[in-house]
């Protein structure tokens, strides 16, 4: 009864390795490109080649150009880490561009971009406005924030990156 179970098990192993192997065979030409998945002599070691190849060939295919918004360029910055945004790789305070939109240019191009100074007289000053942040407290627990649409952490946060608490919003 031990050798059928055996048997039974490795009928299961056998077959979840062809499924997997057939999963990123299907997975490695989703995005459009064609890029066709390399051929292996093992079917699992060979479908994981091929998708990493399919995630590095369209970031290098964007090296050298700018993603069709002014001012940005796909390779002035960082190479992107695998898996990590670009934010949470280079310091990006008084950029004026979204998160969003900074880590969807790395996403797309494969370089986080260089991050971009805000102009004079832009609405976002550099300089920070507010009051100054006493240490060891929180600006929350400094000012009272009653009525003010964002959360306790953004405020505090704002706080520890410029060392003023934010003004008030209503």
């Amino acid at each position: 009864m031990t050798q059928r179970t055996t048997l039974r098990h490795a009928r299961k192993a056998a077959a979840a390795l062809v499924i997997a192997a057939a999963a990123f065979g299907l997975t490695a030409c989703q995005d459009g490109t064609g890029v066709k998945s390399a051929p292996s002599t093992s079917a699992v070691a060979g479908g994981q080649q091929s998708s990493d190849a399919t995630v590095k060939k369209p970031q290098g295919a964007g090296q050298g150009t700018s993603v069709g918004k002014p001012g940005t360029s796909g390779t002035s910055g960082a190479p992107k880490k695998s898996g990590e945004r670009c934010t949470n790789q280079i310091d990006y305070a008084g950029d004026p561009r979204s998160n969003a939109e900074i880590n969807s240019i790395g996403a797309d191009t494969g370089h986080c971009p260089a991050p971009q100074k805000q102009k004079p007289g832009s609405k976002d000053r550099t300089a920070p406005s507010g009051t100054p942040k006493e240490a060891g407290k929180s600006c929350t627990n400094q000012i009272n924030y009653a009525g003010d649409p964002r959360s306790n952490a953004v405020i505090n946060s704002i706080g520890e990156k410029t060392g003023y608490c934010p003004p008030v919003q209503k």
